[in-house]
């Protein structure tokens, strides 16, 4: 069961051979998406283009997936975790959009993660979506709350997908009124998102120790006291020997005004263990380069770092700063025996004062990966947690079956 490009019979919105991303990839009675707006090719003026309100791109994004999905063979019913990423301009609009969502699923629940990014690369754009699916839809192991939960942004289950990956909605610091908590306090919403995302593992019998990612999403303001946050992890995280993965990427305001952080978390039910080729500064950090559990290999965050000085490398320039981040994310996948037709998805945030050259990103991937092309999904940010950084990648790859 190697991983393998979804090619949809039919896919009307533009054509889609030629990048360096693919549809949707599956493997057995598995699939991912890559994250799709609502653009389409407009042959009139031979471009892509997006428009309409958040409900009718909402629509046409959530018709895309479902029709690559379909290419798998798969539905709506089989879907375990969604990701929407939604733009700062287009959050007041966001109610229409899980309207859309709620009616696409029907009485299917899958676990909703709500990332609030700076914008998309198509300016025009309020959603992206990106659907993880397998047969039969995973197993539920917590139900949604009808009224509004502390702590989750979306009504949203807890789901088990596959390869044993359980996906909880994204934590927020808010309460059951919609009030957020500890105020001015990035620390102390720090400590609750996680507290939240442990009592929620709890309640489907496992617990933050089987967390393998956790991405933190803050503002620039924070870049300041966001160390302090070690202090937190480290007294919560890493109870089964192995601190999970971890990225941080700032936003310039998040699902509430007054919100410093929101944290996306994924656990696994697999025994943990640590993937590391010997990058040394990771010893005193309370995140792990990578994780693999059961046929996984969960990642953190890479951006152009040199890992021996921890300076960071080639500022300015876009494209060096994204060679030298593939290149660490190749070197930890030879580390682990894969190589990059591996690669099952790659989430690139680009910070927004960079968006002008975002292309040069597209040789660098198609030099360094390889078909298939992973699920693919990129946002832009605010910043990142290093000024001088361009863009942060959070990658996820698959052991072959004989691993």
């Amino acid at each position: 069961m190697t991983l393998h490009a979804i090619r949809p019979a039919e896919f009307p919105w533009f054509p889609y051979d030629g990048f360096t991303f693919c549809l949707g990839l599956a493997a057995g009675k598995a699939a991912w998406t890559s994250g799709h707006t609502s653009a389409a090719f407009d042959k009139s003026i031979g471009k892509m283009t997006v428009s309409g309100s958040m409900e009718q791109q909402a629509r046409t994004a959530y018709q895309k997936v479902l029709t690559i999905l379909e290419g798998a063979g798969l539905g709506p019913q089989d879907v375990t975790r969604v990701t929407e990423n939604v733009t700062v301009a287009g959050l007041g609009d966001y109610a229409a959009a899980a309207g859309v969502r709620r009616e696409v699923f029907g009485g299917h629940e899958p676990t909703v993660s709500t990332i609030v990014v700076e914008r998309l690369v198509r300016s025009t754009a309020f959603l992206e979506v990106e659907l993880h699916a397998v047969d039969g839809g995973g197993r539920q192991l917590r139900v949604a709350s009808e009224p509004r939960e502390a702590g989750v942004w979306a009504a949203s289950p807890v789901r088990e997908g596959h390869d044993g990956a359980v996906y909880l909605p994204t934590v927020v610091p808010i309460d059951a009124n919609g009030d957020v908590v500890h105020p001015g306090d990035f620390v102390g919403q720090y400590a609750y998102c996680l507290d939240k995302a442990d009592e929620l593992l709890r309640a489907a019998g496992l617990s933050i120790d089987a967390a393998v990612t956790t991405y933190d999403y803050s503002t620039p303001e924070t870049r300041t006291v966001y160390r302090k946050a070690h202090n937190v992890r480290k007294e919560r995280l890493g109870g089964a020997g192995v601190y999970p993965g971890s990225g941080g990427i700032l936003m310039s305001r998040l699902h509430h005004p007054e919100s410093l952080v929101a944290i996306d978390v994924t656990a696994s039910r697999h025994p943990l263990e640590l993937v590391n080729p010997g990058w040394s500064r990771y010893d005193t950090l309370t995140y792990a380069p990578g994780i693999k559990a059961g046929r996984t290999l969960y990642m953190s965050g890479f951006a152009a770092l040199d890992m021996e000085t921890q300076q960071v490398l080639h500022p300015g320039n876009l494209e060096a700063q994204a060679e030298a981040t593939y290149g660490a994310i190749l070197h930890l996948l030879d580390h682990a025996g894969l190589g990059p037709q591996d690669l099952l998805a790659t989430t690139e945030y680009c910070v927004e004062s960079a968006l002008p050259e975002y292309r040069v990103v597209a040789p660098v991937r198609e030099r360094l990966l390889s078909p298939p092309w992973p699920a693919s999904t990129g946002a832009i940010c605010k910043g990142l947690l290093r000024p001088e950084f361009m863009i942060e990648v959070f990658p996820t790859a698959l052991y072959p079956d004989e691993a």
